[in-house]
């Protein structure tokens, strides 16, 4: 029988992120698993060199930490309430942070959301949800934004 203990919930606090931290909560409650969030911030080192000075680039980076910190606090107290949670903020891709994550954490499932891009945004942007699926050693639930 397959056991759900931990279950890795990556969000990026977009309007998908409390679907997705529904899903997780509810899967975690019946499961009677705990829950890891994650939100990975950009780093942006891609951009040294660009005209901008490496200071300000770590600079803004701090800041996007610091207030993701904050949100994390605050989404988890929102949407985790009723289970046992913690939040992480890491900086870096995404789909590689969260496959870091999914190692060093040993979740048993993943929970995240797809942005459902079309055509050249999807070209443009890519999909991080793509990448975790075709790369992740554990399953993964995905939850598509609602269209209406």
């Amino acid at each position: 029988m397959v056991t759900i203990k931990k279950i890795l919930v990556a969000v990026d606090f977009s309007e998908v992120s409390p679907k997705v931290a529904e899903y997780a909560s509810t899967l975690a409650s019946s499961l009677g698993a705990e829950i890891v969030c994650l939100y990975v911030a950009p780093s942006l080192s891609q951009y040294v060199g660009f005209h901008v000075p490496p200071s300000s680039i770590e600079s803004f980076v701090k800041e996007i930490v610091s207030g993701a910190d904050s949100s994390m606090e605050k989404f988890l107290e929102e949407h985790f309430a009723d289970t046992t949670a913690k939040g992480e903020v890491v900086t870096g891709y995404a789909a590689e942070e969260i496959l870091k994550a999914i190692e060093k954490d040993k979740v048993d499932l993943l929970v995240m959301g797809t942005h459902g891009r079309k055509g050249i945004d999807r070209m443009l942007f890519g999909s991080v949800a793509e990448k975790v699926v075709k790369s992740a050693k554990c399953p993964v639930f995905t939850v598509r934004p609602t269209v209406e």
